[in-house]
């Protein structure tokens, strides 16, 4: 075989590793990734239990790179504190050694079973879950395949006397091996994919089993180097978790390096295989790390927090502060993301629906203006979210997270119409007032401040159903919007009584009228947030006519 078509083979066979390890990460995610991400929420009140979440999820991902984006995401937005997200990479780089430890085995005759299981599964499972996990088994099955393929690329070559009087010349400088290794490590996005390389090679004997650890700390240190590049360019936070992930492999590359042949002597007395030999070099390495810096990870989280302060916040409101671009492709990180933004925009709907109160009281046209702006606010956030919402990776959506994503959607479009009922119909009727010194009476008065508070208590209400999916309180928001229609049908007919019997005044009677027919408007946005999750139950009538 020429060496152009050796060249073309491992390409291929690269290739097909890393979709291998692409099919398996987004099976996992569009599968379980809700539960991925609550069992990382749970893990992370200890040290310890960061550790074991951040090993338990890595090994399910198939990728430290994925763990290591979701951890930053989460620590950036003030989710998660940093010590435990440190402790969680731990974790994740031990959970990646598993991998290793299982495909460093001879289980070529697994692949045929593997692909053809995931393929039934895909094609004949009933719920997206099944198809999902056939969709991982199939990447199970083609990364074992590639690495065969690789094993059997590789193989021929190692008589080549020219490759081996280059790789002869590299060998002794330990420092240019961890660069070569790390440089492929980093282009592969992937730990697993960079070890699998570097244990082929070692298995065809084309380097030394000295040359082989060398480029097994340069793989952990590549590998560290994707979350980094990726959380540059924006909030100093999110570089906090990668840059010390980084420097505790680094320093654990420096301590290690000059020790490389003893631990060649150590452990191949246990093991002999080449293969072996450095998958185990590489589950001792991140062990010995895991060991040696759990302890003083409050130490370096300080170091960290003085070296990558927190940027200041814009002051610009209508600034978006939780739409991370890194989360996207992780699609339980980015929707978690996106709803904390919505948050935000109800918080502002809020400031404008307390405003909209005030104003039929008492107040000037520079209140008017004020709430109007705050319209603004509303419109960008929400053109950020739903822009955010569409770059999502759709693909690795499951049904529950396409679901989620509906949903949050749908709550910030239902508070961008709230916010503009309030600006332009709100506000024109209080600057109305306002202009024509018109007084509404006390009963009146009384009733819009008790439409109100009552929907400023729905907004909370209609959060925590977005937030927590709470079927008792998505219930109780649609039966209050019931008895929002009943209070504005006796308020529209006590006013019809008052003209009848000539106590009302015209203008003050068609204010009042309009005031509320405007803020039943706005209950029934509110209130539709709890639709979704009642037709889902089956708690919620498809229509309320009479059949």
């Amino acid at each position: 075989m020429s060496a152009t078509a050796v060249l073309v083979h491992l390409l291929g066979e690269i290739a097909l590793l890393l979709w291998g390890i692409n099919m398996v990460n987004s099976g996992v995610q569009r599968a379980f990734g809700s539960d991925l991400r609550w069992i990382l929420g749970v893990g992370l009140s200890t040290r310890l239990r960061a550790f074991f979440a951040g090993l338990g999820v890595t090994t399910v991902l198939q990728s430290s790179t994925a763990t290591a984006l979701m951890v930053s995401s989460f620590t950036a937005g003030g989710a998660v504190d940093l010590v435990p997200a440190l402790a969680v990479m731990l974790g994740a780089n031990v959970g990646s050694t598993l991998i290793v430890q299982v495909l460093s085995f001879d289980i070529s005759l697994i692949f045929p079973v593997l692909i053809f299981a995931g393929f039934v599964a895909y094609r004949q499972g009933s719920t997206s879950r099944v198809r999902d996990l056939g969709r991982v088994t199939i990447g199970l099955g083609l990364m074992l395949l590639s690495l065969h393929l690789l094993s059997e690329t590789i193989h021929p070559i190692e008589s080549s006397a020219v490759l081996k009087s280059v790789l002869a010349a590299i060998a002794p400088d330990p420092i240019i091996l961890v660069l070569l290794a790390g440089v492929l490590a980093w282009a592969a996005h992937s730990s697993v994919a960079a070890m699998l390389f570097i244990m082929s090679l070692a298995t065809a004997g084309v380097i030394d089993n000295h040359s082989a650890l060398a480029m097994v700390l340069g793989a952990n240190l590549g590998t560290a180097l994707n979350p980094l590049l990726e959380g540059t360019g924006g909030d100093p936070v999110k570089l906090r978790v990668p840059v010390g992930n980084l420097a505790m492999r680094l320093l654990g590359c420096a301590v290690a390096l000059p020790f490389l042949p003893q631990t060649v002597s150590y452990l191949a007395r246990f093991e002999a295989d080449p293969a072996r030999l450095a998958a185990n070099f590489h589950t001792l390495f991140n062990v010995a790390l895991a060991l040696i810096f759990i302890l003083p990870l409050p130490a370096i989280g300080r170091m960290l927090r003085r070296v990558l302060p927190e940027q200041v916040k814009a002051s610009d409101p209508g600034t978006p502060q939780y739409l991370d671009t890194d989360a996207l492709d992780t699609p339980s990180v980015a929707l978690s993301n996106a709803a904390r933004e919505v948050l935000r925009m109800a918080d502002v709907v809020e400031t404008m629906l307390r405003g909209s109160q005030d104003l039929f009281q008492h107040g000037d046209m520079s209140q008017v203006e004020a709430v109007t702006r705050t319209d603004d606010v509303v419109d960008r956030l929400y053109s950020a979210v739903r822009r955010y919402l569409s770059s999502i990776n759709h693909e690795a959506l499951s049904e529950q997270e396409a679901k989620r994503l509906s949903d949050i959607l749908a709550f910030a479009i239902n508070l961008e119409h709230v916010g503009d009922i309030v600006d332009k119909n709100l506000m024109e009727l209080a600057a109305k007032r306002i202009k024509n010194h018109l007084r509404l009476p006390k009963e009146a008065l009384a009733d819009i401040t008790r439409m109100h508070a009552n929907l400023l208590e729905h907004l909370q209400l209609a959060a925590s159903v977005l937030m927590f999916q709470d079927i008792a309180s998505a219930r109780r928001l649609v039966a209050e919007k019931e008895h929002f229609r009943e209070l504005e049908r006796t308020i529209t007919q006590s006013h019809l009584e008052q003209l009848r019997a000539g106590k009302a005044a015209g203008d003050t009677s068609a204010l009042q009228l309009d005031i509320v027919r405007d803020l039943k408007r706005i209950e029934a946005h509110i209130a539709a947030t709890g639709h979704s999750l009642l037709e889902q139950s089956g708690e919620l009538k498809p229509s309320r006519l009479a059949s």
